[in-house]
Formats: structure tokens, sequence, C-alpha cells
């Protein structure tokens, strides 16, 4: 028996436990195309199966599919020891250092949101919004954009002439928004300089302001505060911090809105592919994490959870993505289409499994006396 054929056994066992084939017929099974993809992947586990994907060492008609039967089978707590040691090791990376310092924030900017502006105009929305939509009343990823981004205003009560703190502002989508249509004054914060750069020429000839720096900088008080897919990049280690920022920087009858990205459990790692070629140094915190570190300044207002909407929007940003391919062609290499084809389905496969969860929490000061009334 060679060792190939000895490798691909082993990994054959594991996916059997989701009903996925090497070779199979089915739109959720793997083509192997080079016998390198099962060293790479006995080697390094998930990151080995994203960098085998990248080189070209295996196909799969529908990633998406294919996700989401291994995230449902857990395939990682079933996985052998050995193949579980780089988690382990990346684990104790999580628990004994701060991945998101304040000289470390940046480097999420340099690497994924400065990519390319050209690449972002392309896959999303009109708006821009690179956060998951809102699609209860919507047929396209245009209006769920658009309507969520309403339901954030409407969630935060906003009144003209009022202050708006955005942190994580992105190419300023809701900061013009809440402008233009609720009449509000913005300060939108970015850690990358293509957002800043294309946010002010979006938002110009609006009361809007948008800074580079990191949220531990902000100074002033804000009438209501906003922070939408940023919150994945703050670490555990910085959570009470993040918090106790956002109930300074919040006038005492001010309302705080977190929309992030959740864990259905607790991890203690962030997936090896995903911070080596996505989001370095990002962390998808639980209920649990969340919770506990809000106390004792702030409370609980409202807590909103539609996870299943990202598996839509990463599938409408999937199909753009695609079909601006022939164009983006021009500047970006196959090896690139190939990681992005493999980020924005394996992320759909996340929700889809239910591992991953879209939350909105909205928050107070526990000194405000407004009553507040939940609104979807």
């Amino acid at each position: 028996m060679t060792g190939s054929s000895t490798k691909a056994e082993k990994i054959q066992a594991l996916l059997d436990c989701a009903g996925v084939r090497i070779n199979g017929s089915n739109p959720w099974d793997l083509q192997v195309h080079r016998p390198e993809f099962y060293a790479k992947v006995l080697g390094k586990w998930s990151l080995g199966l994203g960098e085998s994907y990248m080189d070209g060492d295996w196909d799969c008609e529908r990633l998406d599919e294919f996700f989401t039967r291994i995230l449902r089978a857990q395939l990682d707590q079933k996985a052998p020891v050995r193949l579980k040691l780089p988690f382990i090791l990346e684990a104790l990376r999580n628990r004994l250092f701060n991945l998101q310092s304040r000289s470390r924030a940046f480097q999420v900017g340099e690497l994924h949101y400065d990519v390319g502006n050209d690449l972002f105009e392309a896959m999303l929305d009109p708006f821009m919004i690179y956060s998951c939509a809102y699609w209860a009343k919507a047929q396209t990823l245009e209006q769920a954009q658009q309507h969520k981004l309403d339901l954030i205003c409407r969630k935060l009560e906003l009144q003209p002439g009022e202050s708006l703190l955005d942190i994580g502002c992105g190419w300023g989508g809701l900061a013009r928004f809440a402008a233009e249509h609720y009449q509000v004054s913005v300060v939108g914060v970015t850690v990358s300089k293509e957002q800043q750069q294309l946010a002010q020429a979006r938002c110009q000839g609006l009361p809007v302001q948008i800074k580079f720096c990191d949220y531990r900088d902000l100074e002033g008080r804000f009438d209501k505060i906003v922070s939408v897919g940023m919150f994945e990049h703050v670490g555990p280690k910085n959570y009470a911090a993040y918090f106790a920022e956002a109930e300074q920087l919040m006038k005492e009858e001010g309302l705080f809105l977190l929309h992030t990205i959740g864990s259905a459990i607790t991890v203690l790692k962030t997936d090896e592919w995903i911070d080596r070629y996505i989001f370095p140094n990002g962390h998808l915190p639980s209920l649990k994490e969340i919770g506990n570190t809000l106390e004792p300044g702030l409370q609980l207002e409202d807590w909103h959870n539609f996870g299943h909407d990202y598996d839509r929007t990463l599938m409408a940003w999937h199909e753009r993505f695609e079909r601006a391919w022939p164009t983006l062609s021009a500047r970006y290499s196959q090896r690139f289409y190939r990681q992005w084809r493999y980020y924005l389905l394996c992320s759909a496969g996340l929700f889809r499994s239910g591992e991953g969860r879209l939350w909105q929490l909205v928050l107070s000061r526990r000194s405000r006396q407004g009553e507040y009334q939940s609104i979807r």
C-alpha cells in the first residue's frame, strides 16, 4: 500500500463522518487533482486544506455545501490528536498573548481591507456595506443592506442634530446613510487607509468626519455609538477595555449598538487559514464571553440574532465576485481568485451549519432613565 493511499484513507475516514467523498459524484465531494493534497491536510489540517485549494490541488463544485457538512459534523473534534496539534498550539498562543494589542491593530487593515477598493466595489452593494444584510423583507442585496442600515438607525433612536460615533466605519456607508436620512453628524474610525480615503470621498459634503485610528485613541462624548463588523477584531483580552471605552464615550442617555459575528460556542482560536490569509488576529466572540465583560458599566437593552441572513449575504457577494472576475482578473492573480472564493464560500458554510451567529446588541449605561423599545 502506497503512502498516498494510506493518507487518503485517513482523510476519507474523517470525511465519512460528514457524508463527503474524495472524488465522489455529489457536488459537495472533493475532486483531488494532485497527491500533494493529502500530505498538506495531514500536516497542517485546516491551514493545509485552504492552502492546497489555493494551489489547485483539489476542487469542489459546491464549496459552501462541503463546509456546511464538515462544520455540522464537527470534524475538529473527531480528528486524531496528532492532527489537532496545530490547533492546540494556536489556542495556547491566543491564551498567552494579546493578539489584538494596540501595536497589532492595523495589521488587518493592511492585509485585508487595503487589498483593493475595486474588489470591494464590485462585490458589495452601492453603499459598500461589508457586513451581514437584513433579508426579512428584501429581495436584492441592495435592499437588504439598506434595510439593515435603517434598522440600525431606528434601534439607536437617532434624532436630527445628534452625534454618532461609528467604530469601524468601513467605506462610510452607514455614516453616509445616517447623515442623509437621519440628519446626524458622524465621526467614523477605521484602521484601513484605503477605507478612509474612499469613505471621505463618498461622504463629501455631509457632516461626516472619517479618522484613521485605533478605537483606544478616541476622545469626546457622543449621543449614540455604533460598531458594525469590527468587534471580531477586538479579542477577548480587550473586551472589558472596549466596553469601558464605549461607556466613557457615550452620553448618559445614549445608546450603543454592537453588530458582530458570534460563535455558537466559546472557542480558543481562530481558524488558521482565516487568520493567515483573511483576518489576522481575529476572534469570534461567544455569548458567554460578551456577557461576562459587559458588567459593571453597561446594561443590555436588546439582543437580536439573524445569523441565517449572513449565509444569503455571502452567497450574494460570491455571485457578484464571480460576475466581476473577468474584469478583476487583470489586477488579481488566479491564486487570489481561489483564495477569495474559498473565503466567501467557507464563510457561507459557517453560518449555514449553525456554528456562526450574527448578533445585534443594544447597550446603554446603567444610569440611563429612558425606556427602550425593541425594534425588528
